[in-house]
């Protein structure tokens, strides 16, 4: 296929997604304000100047994830990556479920837990129902769910979002060419479903993949999506981030990817520290995350409702928050900082 035509396709298959996304959204807003009028009140509509400037940045992103694929940082197969299966399976219980969710966005109930499910042993700041979502992240549904919800969220943006890792990352193990690529070890840290770590596979078919994440349902959602694509499974484990189960310099690089404004802003630093421990000197480590009002002031309307609309406790102080500094204080250096579209980036090296 002509290269034209293939980045024609890929921007087609794209902006079908952010539609598809925008049109849930209108939809499940409309039929929510029916039950729950009261709901419509606390919801203000997005300014048409702050949507444009929002599909400028869309715009941006998948241009740069064309031209990463065309560079070889991953191949062109990714950009039409989609897990259609689980799409036609589970985006009718993605429905069904929003009742619930708007139920417990009326009574503000944002720590509501099924009898089954065992939330003993887990930080009370995970025991949360982060986006509304039934059960949290402790659930097999949740997990069999998130994906396509947060691929909705970002009107399809999410996988390129996550792609944006995959150029720093190869560029960082350059500082490792004497390595093997089979003995070259990275560390996905809040690994969730897997989606990061299929993607460092595609670019590094070679490497020694590991993961770790809280969830054991999410574990188990990763393990089934990774046991599918070729290339030794990545190891997974469950662990608290706080305390990561490896010895000090263990892994070439270390990567995060949707995790820090999920946490309160002391374990932030917690997690920052435990993964310059395990991260190699030369090694260098790379956040993912939401952006923030230091580099993106005209999204702050959006920042601040966020926040309630979605159930994150510790997204308004983390969009204040000095990764920078804190990145700093532990000892990383060489602090690159990247935007694309909602997400920021943190490419900090570990001194060799």
């Amino acid at each position: 296929m002509p290269e034209s035509l293939t980045k024609l396709t890929y921007q087609t298959f794209q902006q079908g997604k952010n539609y598809f996304g925008l049109a849930h959204k209108i939809l499940s807003s409309r039929l929510r304000n029916l039950v729950y009028p009261t709901l419509e009140q606390k919801t203000k509509p997005i300014p048409n100047e702050l949507l444009l400037k929002l599909q400028q940045r869309l715009n941006q992103l998948l241009e740069t994830d064309w031209q990463d694929a065309q560079k070889g940082i991953y191949p062109e197969s990714l950009l039409f990556d989609n897990p259609w299966d689980d799409f036609f399976r589970y985006y009718p219980l993605v429905c069904l479920d929003l009742p619930e969710t708007w139920e417990r966005v009326q009574q503000q109930n944002y720590q509501n837990f099924s009898p089954e499910i065992d939330t003993d042993g887990y930080p009370s700041y995970y025991v949360q129902n982060f986006h509304h979502q039934s059960n949290g992240y402790l659930s097999d549904l949740s997990a069999n769910l998130y994906d396509l919800q947060v691929e909705i969220l970002f009107g399809g943006a999410a996988d390129p979002m996550r792609r944006r890792i995959l150029a720093p990352l190869k560029q960082g193990l350059k500082a490792f060419e004497s390595v093997a690529p089979r003995q070259t070890r990275i560390l996905d840290v809040a690994c969730g479903t897997g989606r990061t770590l299929k993607l460092i596979r595609a670019a590094l078919p070679q490497a020694s993949l590991f993961g770790t994440d809280l969830s054991p349902a999410y574990l188990r959602k990763a393990n089934e999506l990774l046991s599918q694509i070729p290339g030794e499974l990545p190891q997974l484990l469950q662990a608290n981030a706080e305390e990561l189960p490896y010895l000090d310099n263990y892994f070439h690089t270390v990567t995060s990817v949707f995790l820090f404004h999920e946490l309160p802003a002391a374990v932030r630093q917690t997690v920052i520290e435990q993964c310059f421990r395990v991260t190699k000197p030369g090694g260098v480590f790379i956040i993912c995350d939401s952006i923030q009002l230091s580099d993106s002031p005209d999204l702050e309307y959006m920042m601040d409702s966020f926040p309630e609309t979605f159930h994150e406790p510790y997204y308004k102080h983390y969009t204040t928050d000095n990764l920078l500094e804190r990145l700093q204080k532990v000892g990383f250096e060489n602090i690159e900082m990247q935007v694309h579209f909602m997400s920021k980036y943190f490419i900090a090296h570990k001194p060799a």
